[in-house]
C-alpha cells in the first residue's frame, strides 16, 4: 500500500542524531540554539524560538499577549482543531469565520464584520502550504481606526494597539507572499515540524517573531525560552556552568521546549530544504496537476500563483458532484492500494465545538468543500509512477461508488 506521508529519514539524519546521543546532551542545548539561529536566517525574521509543537507556539504567543477570559480570537471554521483549542485553553472565545468561496483560506472580508472591542487576535491559516491573500488583511490593519475599537488590557496590547496577527503557518515553512517568506509577513507565525510535515523534527515547532519595533515588543526570545521551561530563568545547559545551579521562576510557564535530538533532525532537514525538499514537492504537485488535467470530475486546489509561492505541503483534490458518503466510500475503496486523508473536518463538525453551540451550516463554504475533498499522498520519496497509480485508483473507485 502507498502510505500517506512517511518521514524521510536517511543516513545524514541518523548520523546527526547519533552525534547528539553520543555528545551526552540530549535535551535543550547547543543544537536547539543552532537550529533557531539557522531558521531565523532562513526566514529572515527578527527572532525565532523553537518548541515541541506549533500548537505550543500559538498558545504561548496568545498567552504572552495577555489573552484570557472575556477576549475573542478570530479563527477560520476550516482548520485543524489546534487553531481553536489554544484559544479555549486560555479561557477566551474562538470566533469562527467561513472560508473564501473559491478557496480554503479564511475570508478576510468576513473577518472585518466579526471584529469587536473584545477581539484580541486574528489567526489566519495557510492551508496546504499556500499563503492566504494577505493583501486584504494588510488593508484591514492599515485602514481600521483601532483607537476607537481596540480595548487594550496589558502593556503588550497597549504597545501594539490592535489585535495580534498570529499566523498558523503549520503547513507553510518556505512559502512566500509577494517575495517575502512566511514568518516575516506579520506579527508572529507558528510553524510545525511534526512527522508528516515538509521539514520534520519528529515533533516540534517554531515561532517566528516579526513585531513592530517597540521596547515592549522587542527582544522576546528570552521570555519565550523561559516560558517554555516553566518560567525557569535558566535552562539545564546554562546551569551546567560552575556554580550556576541557582535559578528563579517569576512566571508560571509551560513545559514545551524542543530537545537537541529533535533539533538534530531539523538541522539536516533545513540545510537541504530549499534546494531538495521543496523542489521535489513542487515536481510532485506539478505531476499531479498533469495527471488530472482536463478531468471534469477531479479538480485541484491550486499551488501556483503570480504573487505567492507554496510550500507544497498537501495536495487537496476536489471530486465534483459527490456526496460526503460517496467521498468516504472512495477513500475506503482505495484503501488496499493507497492511504488517503481529508484535511479537514470543519471545527463545528467536531463534538467539542458542536456541543458549545457552533453549527457547520453557519459556514456554508467550509461545509460544502469539506464534503467533496480528499488529500493525496505527497512526500519526498513518492514516485511519479505511484502518483499515476493513485489517480487511476481514485478514478476506478469513483466509477464504482457513483
Amino acid at each position: 500500500m502507498i502510505p500517506f506521508s512517511p518521514p524521510h529519514i536517511d543516513q545524514a539524519i541518523i548520523d546527526e542524531v547519533v552525534d547528539t546521543l553520543q555528545s551526552g546532551w540530549i535535551t535543550t542545548g547547543p543544537k536547539v540554539q543552532r537550529f533557531e539561529n539557522n531558521l531565523q536566517e532562513y526566514i529572515d525574521c527578527k527572532e525565532v524560538v523553537c518548541f515541541n509543537s506549533a500548537t505550543a507556539g500559538l498558545e504561548l504567543a496568545l498567552w504572552w499577549y495577555g489573552i484570557g477570559p472575556g477576549d475573542e480570537v478570530i479563527v477560520p471554521a476550516y482548520t485543524y482543531c489546534a487553531t481553536a483549542n489554544v484559544v479555549e485553553h486560555l479561557g477566551a472565545t474562538p470566533v469562527m469565520v467561513d472560508i473564501e468561496p473559491n478557496g480554503f483560506h479564511i475570508d478576510f472580508n468576513q473577518v472585518q464584520k466579526k471584529i469587536t472591542a473584545k477581539t484580541k487576535a486574528i489567526i489566519p491559516v495557510d492551508i496546504a502550504g499556500v499563503p492566504c491573500d494577505y493583501t486584504v488583511l494588510r488593508n484591514l490593519i492599515n485602514t481600521t481606526n483601532w483607537s476607537a475599537i481596540f480595548k487594550a488590557n496589558t502593556p503588550e496590547q497597549k504597545a501594539l494597539g490592535r489585535p495580534l496577527i498570529l499566523i498558523d503557518a503549520a503547513h507553510s515553512i518556505g512559502a512566500t507572499f509577494e517575495g517575502v517568506k512566511q514568518g516575516n509577513l506579520f506579527d508572529m507565525a507558528s510553524f510545525s515540524f511534526h512527522a508528516v510535515k515538509n521539514l520534520t523534527t519528529a515533533e516540534g515547532g517554531a515561532l517566528a517573531i516579526n513585531l513592530p519595533e517597540h521596547k515592549t515588543l522587542s527582544n522576546l526570545k528570552p521570555f519565550f525560552k523561559k516560558a517554555s521551561l516553566h518560567g525557569q530563568s535558566k535552562d539545564a545547559f546554562s546551569k551546567l556552568q560552575p556554580g550556576a545551579w541557582r535559578y528563579d521562576v517569576d512566571i508560571a510557564g509551560y513545559k514545551c521546549n524542543m530537545t537537541d535530538i529533535q533539533a538534530s533532525i531539523g538541522l539536516v532537514e533545513l540545510d537541504r530544504y530549499e534546494a531538495s525538499i521543496l523542489e521535489k514537492r513542487k515536481a510532485l504537485v506539478e505531476n499531479y496537476d498533469k495527471l488530472i488535467e482536463g478531468d471534469n470530475l477531479l479538480k485541484k486546489h491550486p499551488h501556483f500563483f503570480k504573487n505567492k509561492t507554496s510550500s507544497f505541503h498537501l495536495y487537496i483534490l476536489k471530486i465534483e458532484g459527490v456526496t460526503e458518503q460517496q467521498r468516504d466510500a472512495i477513500i475506503t475503496e482505495c484503501a488496499s492500494v493507497v492511504s488517503l486523508n481529508v484535511h479537514y473536518l470543519p471545527l463545528p463538525e467536531l463534538s467539542y465545538y458542536k456541543n458549545k453551540g457552533y453549527k457547520t451550516s453557519d459556514y456554508p463554504n467550509a461545509e460544502k468543500k469539506y464534503k467533496q475533498i480528499i488529500s493525496l499522498p505527497l512526500y519526498y520519496t513518492l514516485s511519479f509512477e505511484n502518483q499515476a497509480l493513485i489517480i487511476e485508483t481514485i478514478r476506478k473507485a469513483l466509477k464504482r461508488v457513483s
